[in-house]
């Protein structure tokens, strides 16, 4: 590889590379995210390249393993160059018919294609998918044009621009306001204004000051950053970079949560390519400024996603909080000022750097500016990463983006922020998505987590899932945090189970509020947010669990019975057939019946249930209908008693 000693030479560099590549050829991306890896496509990446190489294209076609373009819900993803056909769901056996009809043919496959179920019509072309069309994509729109283990591909496609600029015309305090004047708010959570942090660290006297990428994403359903740092590593580091020149930083840490190995393996490659091109080490581009970058692996804890609690690992110590006395940006890792922003945060700043803050504040609301990658799953239609505008609707993230709640259900709430944020009800669906917007609702915009929840998810047992979960996560060293959310997660659960009493609410609340004023991290003080959302928007159904002793979802297992409509029994012998528990008497032209002794409550008879009949159903609140009796449990066809 070569060194680059100046803006000028990476820029040259950059136009021999695309002067060698030819933008008519064929190229074929497939997506080669963790997502669409587990999906198969490591086997479909193979299956091009023999396909390929069997039908002598080699030198004619070339293929690529990408980053996610975040329609995860059709993957694997196929789009082939420089006609942007975009196949989904691709498997090994599709390939031979992809080389022979489209790259030789210039034929459309349509049995590939998206299929928009509101209108049947078929989107030959990415853009021409809903999903992706009502987004707006500026930090992850590479992706799927990016071989993430390739640094000529970033080079190619602008990367490392924002540096060379940033090194040969602007000084570190010129990049710090274009910053600031840009009011890029951290992505990670808090939505605080990182040039108002950068600023911090850089005013600090302390000589030594380090940057640090929060990459620790642990928010049950989340995984923005990681597609970003599997996809488009050099981004992330473009960015730190660059934010390191502006604070006067010489080291910067990337921290990594160890279950993500390919995001790890990339950005360590990325690194790699980095310093042989001269864009990290000594002089860097030939200039006076140098930095040096280390990945640190963590240990899958969920609160090491909290700045102090991170730095503390770095170290080498337990990862738990430490009263901010003095900010981290003036003291933090190893007493040093520190800057971590997340990796989204760090996305964006060689796009602010290269097209200017004016068009970063062009996006968004009045105080949350540019866009906002978020996670969208549950119990949606289209499930995958979705990057949009600030001010959006969440109605349109929900309905026009996400296409809506499956299996004709209602939508219920929207759960954003993590495990530490709170859910939204349908009346509040037209909100603004923005940082103060969430939080005025209860919620937060968190790291970019969204879980679409429809009418058969009890809110009651959602709250209690998140309090778990923070009980389990808690470092333990608070006493509000370690207790308090213990004691919320036994009274949710007992309430779950048919066992809420009086007086059950006011506790919960009074522990919660215990928690936000006095717990030792942010973690903490927000963690009561599932219960408190829930508790304001859904109070009905914690006094229906508590006084009726019903849950209105019919989710509650406690709480719910499974009984079999007489009036709607086929006798097809289904549930018999499919019980685990053997819970079920039936036989050939016999009514089934459930014996409630043995029902384990395991839900396979509602699953089995034929549609056309809807014989099984759930009941909560009310007794038990009795058995039928057993002689007129003979089902009677056409007009006599089968025998």
């Amino acid at each position: 590889m070569v060194r680059l000693n100046s803006p000028e030479e990476l820029e040259g560099f950059r136009q021999e590379i695309r002067s060698r590549r030819d933008p008519g050829k064929p190229c074929i991306s497939i997506c080669a995210g963790s997502g669409c890896v587990a999906s198969g496509a490591t086997e479909v990446i193979a299956a091009f390249k023999e396909e390929i190489e069997k039908q002598g294209l080699t030198a004619t076609v070339d293929t690529k393993g990408t980053g996610c373009p975040g329609f995860c819900e059709r993957g694997p993803i196929v789009v082939i160059y420089p006609e942007e056909i975009c196949y989904l769901q691709v498997t090994p056996e599709d390939v031979p018919e992809i080389i022979s009809q489209t790259l030789k043919e210039n034929k459309v496959i349509d049995r590939l294609l998206y299929v928009d179920p509101a209108t049947g019509e078929k989107a030959v072309h990415e853009y021409d998918i809903s999903f992706y069309r009502n987004q707006e994509r500026n930090v992850i729109c590479n992706n799927i044009k990016i071989d993430s283990k390739s640094i000529d591909d970033y080079l190619a496609n602008g990367g490392y621009s924002a540096l060379g600029k940033a090194l040969g015309s602007m000084t570190p305090v010129a990049v710090l306001e274009e910053v600031k004047k840009a009011n890029l708010r951290g992505r990670g959570g808090a939505g605080f204004p990182a040039g108002v942090k950068w600023e911090g660290s850089r005013n600090a006297p302390d000589p030594v000051k380090y940057v640090i990428v929060n990459a620790d994403e642990g928010d049950p359903g989340a995984f923005m950053d990681r597609a970003v740092l599997e996809g488009n590593p050099h981004s992330v580091l473009e960015g730190l970079i660059i934010g390191g020149y502006a604070i006067g930083a010489q080291e910067g840490y990337i921290y990594v949560r160890h279950e993500y190995p390919l995001a790890v393996e990339n950005i360590t490659l990325a690194i790699q390519q980095a310093e042989a091109y001269g864009l990290l080490g000594e002089n860097i581009l030939g200039s006076v400024y140098r930095f040096k970058v280390f990945v640190n692996q963590g240990a899958g804890a969920f609160v090491c996603g909290e700045s102090t609690a991170l730095m503390t690992s770095i170290e080498g110590r337990a990862g738990e909080p430490r009263p901010k006395y003095v900010r981290s940006n003036v003291v933090g890792l190893w007493g040093h000022p520190t800057v971590l922003n997340n990796v989204e945060t760090w996305a964006n700043v060689p796009l602010i750097i290269n097209k200017g803050a004016d068009w970063f504040t062009s996006i968004g609301t009045e105080s949350s500016k540019g866009t906002k990658i978020f996670s969208l799953v549950g119990k949606i239609t289209n499930t995958g990463l979705v990057e949009v505008p600030m001010g959006i609707s969440l109605r349109d993230i929900v309905f026009r983006i996400g296409g809506g709640i499956p299996s004709g259900k209602k939508f219920k709430a929207i759960q954003t922020g993590g495990p530490s944020g709170g859910c939204i009800p349908e009346s509040l669906l037209d909100l603004p998505v923005g940082f103060d917007e969430l939080t005025a609702a209860g919620s937060m915009m968190g790291s970019g987590g969204m879980i679409a929840m429809d009418e058969d998810t009890c809110m009651v047992d959602t709250a209690r899932y998140f309090i778990k979960f923070l009980t389990d996560e808690s470092c333990g060293k608070c006493v509000p945090c370690r207790e308090g959310l213990r004691q919320m997660d036994n009274i949710l659960t007992r309430i779950t189970e048919g066992d809420g009493k009086e007086g059950d609410l006011e506790l919960l609340e009074g522990l919660a509020e215990t928690a936000q004023e006095a717990a030792l991290c942010a973690l903490g003080k927000s963690a009561p947010n599932p219960f408190l959302s829930t508790l304001k928007y859904f109070r009905d159904e914690y006094e229906a669990h508590i006084r009726e002793k019903r849950c209105p979802a019919l989710s509650c297992k406690e709480l719910i019975a499974y009984v079999i409509d007489p009036e709607k029994c086929q006798a097809c012998m289904m549930c018999v057939k499919k019980c685990p528990a053997g819970a079920i008497d039936g036989g050939k032209n016999l009514i089934s019946i459930i014996d409630q002794e043995k029902c384990t409550k395991c839900g396979t008879c509602f699953e089995v249930c034929p549609p056309r009949f809807q014989a099984v159903r759930k009941i909560s609140g009310e007794p038990v209908p009795p058995p039928i009796a057993e002689e007129a449990r003979t089902i009677v066809r056409g007009g006599k008693k089968d025998e």
